[in-house]
């Protein structure tokens, strides 16, 4: 078996359970991407059905669309750069915000094969993931190619969000 296989196989099936528990819940979820440029968004809506939970994606390639489409400040963006905790964080809350979803996710992160540095190597990622509870921030650094870094930043979007949407209290 191949890597990829399970990898890509692994990744439908967090999309699947995630837009059942998000159906379940009646909650809707947005995403705010940079380095996957739009295919956490895809693998959602190869979901059948995914417009009952699917709000909308904010693809956010270069640092102007951060800036107009989800509030990032230009400070942010100057002190921190794109791949930073910081700027996910404003990524994601300008998601949630501007979705008017229940939660979002936000990645931006360093693919390769150029674009690492000694202090962001190639495999950078920083995350984020929003609700109206709060906002975690994390930064992982994966291995691999281009498409395995943004294939394992896939999984690892949804493998936590689906963790946060399972937990996540109902209102009573």
């Amino acid at each position: 078996m191949h890597e990829n296989e399970d990898l890509m196989r692994n990744i439908v099936k967090l999309a699947s359970e995630l837009g059942e528990c998000l159906k379940e819940k009646g909650e809707t979820l947005t995403t705010a991407e940079s380095c996957t440029g739009g295919g956490i968004a895809y693998m959602l809506t190869e979901v059948s059905g995914s417009s009952a939970w699917f709000n909308r994606a904010y693809i956010t390639y270069c640092n102007d669309a951060k800036e107009e489409m989800l509030l990032v400040s230009k400070e942010s963006l100057r002190l921190y750069g794109a791949v930073s905790e910081d700027v996910v964080f404003e990524m994601a809350k300008g998601a949630l915000k501007g979705a008017k979803a229940h939660f979002a996710v936000a990645v931006s992160g360093i693919a390769g094969p150029s674009g690492g540095t000694q202090t962001k190597p190639v495999g950078t990622v920083c995350f984020a993931w929003a609700s109206k509870e709060g906002i975690e921030m994390q930064t992982k650094h994966f291995q691999g190619d281009r498409h395995k870094i943004r294939m394992d930043t896939i999984e690892h979007a949804l493998s936590h969000l689906l963790s946060r949407v399972k937990n996540k209290k109902t209102d009573v």
